[in-house]
């Protein structure tokens, strides 16, 4: 499935692996 413009979706990606990122770092 394409989207005509990327937005939401990219947005919510980039903060989910920004959380995964601190989240590993914080356990660390």
């Amino acid at each position: 499935m394409s989207v005509p413009h990327h937005g939401g979706f990219a947005l919510i990606v980039v903060l989910f692996i920004l959380l995964v990122i601190i989240g590993a770092a914080w356990v660390c």
